[in-house]
């Protein structure tokens, strides 16, 4: 099977230890050694097999009968001769740039006049081809195809649009025994257990492919990989903050016999989506979108219904989420209108259900951009995670209802991915939206049926927007402010409430750490006002959640109009520094020792300290250690573990700390391993 030449062209080299593993599209290398005497052209005639899946078809294009031939017909299956020496022949065969992917077993025939006899020649795993022109999948950039294919470290960005934090994330697509995983996955699917021939066939195609494992990174409808979970209660599994990478979560969800794996949210479920999708030889990246809408009705508008405190009250199941992660997949859409190829949207987490089923997606960005919701699939609901309008309602005791103004609440901000090549983030919100006020703007609205956006937003005298300093860190007490703005010629006098409470990126609020009302505050005319709310640790400690999220909500009240002004802010704490440090040259194939550190900055001791560590190409699996004693306040905790580097080249070593106080602290380092 020629694995290593075969490894090396196909760029599957990390797979390909064991068994052949070839891109479709691409010719790649078989010898034939014969017994007694050579090959004769004139003679012999060999005709190959290749089937996959469980009732392989012709029609279905599971099937494929070819001879070993002269000619090469473009789309086709074919052998040929590439050279041939004494008793043994080596042949290129090429598969269709359109062939399904998956498992195939390959067979010959061979005849020599009347007499003839079949030879099982083996298994091979055919993927996806971005570096074939005419597979679906063609990225023309090289740096992007390493980049969305075979890189298997990144960053997924987390935070708020404030204060954006970049997650180090070990996708591991070409790790032992995850291909494997991969496949089971496709073969666990609903439609393949329905009708295994269909299903097989439709794997020639991405799209159809990326809307199965949609459908299977999450287990809400089937034996898919993750179980969500939002409160915070995590004791019976793992909180989706420890995860640092896609591989133990696999592996896991492999080794229960598919049982559900607990627990993920957003950004764990578009992560491992990614590891499965790049596998199968798919470019694909994570993005971010934060103040991320989910609009249950496809009206296209958040309504949120407050009390005099501003507190949100009644149906909470329409929200903004501080931050919200899927994937995209470049692809082509010929399925659609002409200018729909390239990058397509794809959410794992499950949120609506599309055509019956947990997925959403892949719906072209371009689409989204535009405003066209009529595009398959799920157009309506991505372009309002980026689009939607929000609007408060303040419910007075009187039962009154008073439209608030809201300035600081934009939604769809600082979409974010990894840069290529480069540990940096990239902003590609232009690729989902429009200038903001721009005439193409308005036009995508219109074509959206956006009424919301589209209607005219009268000013107010009155603004204010919540300011805080440059960072704040856990264990630390600050200030956060109410800036007032009075753009009238006339006196104003106001009440003011300041109220601050954690929060869960998905907008889940939890108890108050810090308030400050004013009852009576004038406003002199074209006037500015700071007004302080003070946040301490001891006040936030016990219900900061793993999101190291904080509220803060200011509610202005024209006492004379009867006018709100509402403004809020979410703050993201900083986390301490993890440091690493490698011990050693880095060698393949050579032990190596990477000391890790982290200082508590809290007043009190952490107890059950956990250090976690993985990287692709530096691990075989997941490494955990415990730390026995409690590490007191400003002590520095190190512990020693021992990397055994598989690969040469760049890889990321990633860490996650964990503890009673601190929950998920994370860092990385980038590791240089050169030849043995």
């Amino acid at each position: 099977m020629e694995l290593e030449v075969n490894g090396r062209d196909h760029h599957t080299a990390d797979l390909c230890k064991d068994r052949l593993v070839v891109r479709r599209g691409q010719a790649f290398w078989l010898t034939l050694h014969f017994e007694g005497r050579s090959y004769e052209a004139s003679v012999d005639r060999l005709t190959f097999s290749a089937v996959t899946g469980p009732a392989p078809s012709t029609e279905a294009g599971t099937k494929a009968r070819f001879p070993l031939s002269d000619a090469v017909e473009d789309g086709t299956w074919a052998a040929t001769v590439a050279d041939q020496q004494d008793k043994t022949l080596s042949l290129h065969l090429r598969t269709p740039a359109d062939a399904p992917i998956g498992l195939y077993r390959l067979s010959m025939e061979a005849s020599t006049g009347y007499q003839g006899s079949s030879f099982v020649l083996g298994n091979f795993i055919l993927l996806f081809n971005s570096w074939c022109p005419a597979d679906a999948v063609y990225l023309d950039s090289d740096e992007e195809r390493r980049e969305y294919v075979l890189t298997q470290q990144g960053f997924i960005y987390q935070g708020s649009a404030k204060f954006i934090k970049s997650v180090p994330w070990n996708f591991g697509q070409f790790e032992d025994g995850i291909l494997d995983i991969c496949l089971m996955l496709l073969d666990v699917n609903p439609k393949f257990q329905n009708n295994a021939g269909e299903d097989c066939s439709g794997r020639c195609n991405p799209v159809y492919v990326g809307r199965v494992v949609s459908r299977m990174v999450n287990c809400n409808d089937d034996q898919g990989v993750l179980l969500g979970r939002w409160d915070n209660d995590y004791g019976d599994g793992t909180s989706p903050m420890f995860w640092i990478g896609s591989v133990d979560i696999l592996r896991r969800w492999k080794n229960y016999n598919c049982q559900r794996v607990k627990y993920g949210q957003c950004w764990v479920f578009a992560a491992v989506a990614c590891t499965v999708l790049r596998c199968l030889g798919i470019p694909t990246r994570v993005v971010t979108n934060y103040n991320s809408a989910h609009d249950q009705n496809s009206n296209l508008l958040i309504e949120y219904y407050r009390n005099e405190s501003g507190e949100v009250q009644g149906d909470k199941s329409e929200m903004i989420w501080n931050f919200h992660c899927w994937v995209e997949s470049w692809m082509t859409r010929p399925d659609l209108q002409p200018g729909y190829d390239g990058w397509q949207a794809l959410d794992p987490t499950p949120q609506e259900k599309s055509e019956g089923t947990y997925c959403c997606g892949p719906v072209p960005v371009r689409a989204i951009k535009e405003g066209d919701l009529t595009t398959k699939y799920d157009a309506p609901f991505v372009f309002a995670e980026v689009n939607a309008d929000v609007v408060d309602w303040i419910r007075q005791k009187d039962g009154s209802l008073h439209k608030s103004v809201n300035r600081s609440l934009v939604v769809g901000l600082k979409i974010s991915t990894k840069r290529v090549g480069r540990d940096e983030r990239e902003d590609i919100t232009h690729t989902y939206k429009y200038p903001e006020g721009s005439p193409e703007e308005r036009e995508a609205f219109q074509r959206a049926n956006h009424l919301n956006k589209l209607a005219d937003k009268k000013e107010t005298g009155l603004a204010m927007r919540i300011r805080v300093a440059e960072s704040m860190n856990v264990g630390s007490d600050f200030d956060v402010f109410a800036f007032i703005t009075n753009n009238t010629d006339e006196d104003h006098l106001c009440g003011l409430l300041l109220c601050a409470r954690t929060v869960s990126y998905n907008g889940i609020l939890g108890p108050e750490c810090g308030t400050n009302q004013i009852l009576e505050l004038p406003l002199e005319p074209y006037s500015e006002k700071s007004i302080p709310l003070r946040i301490l640790y001891e006040k936030y400690s016990e219900c900061l959640t793993e999101s190291n999220l904080i509220k803060v909500r200011g509610l202005l009240l024209d006492q004379a109009t009867n006018n709100y002004v509402l403004a809020e802010r979410d703050i993201y704490l900083e986390n301490p520094e993890i440091k690493i440090r490698i011990l050693g040259e880095p060698k393949q194939n050579r032990k190596l020792v990477a000391e890790v550190s982290m200082r508590n900055p809290l007043h009190v001791p952490l107890l059950g300290c956990v250090f976690t560590v993985e990287g692709a190409g530096l691990t075989t699996e997941q490494k955990a250690v415990e730390i026995p004693d409690p590490v007191e306040a400003g002590e520095e905790v190190k512990v020693r573990v021992n990397l055994m580097p598989q690969l040469v080249g760049r890889h990321k070593l990633v860490v996650n700390f964990e503890s009673d106080k601190l929950k998920s602290v994370k860092g990385f380092r980038n590791v240089i391993i050169g030849p043995p």
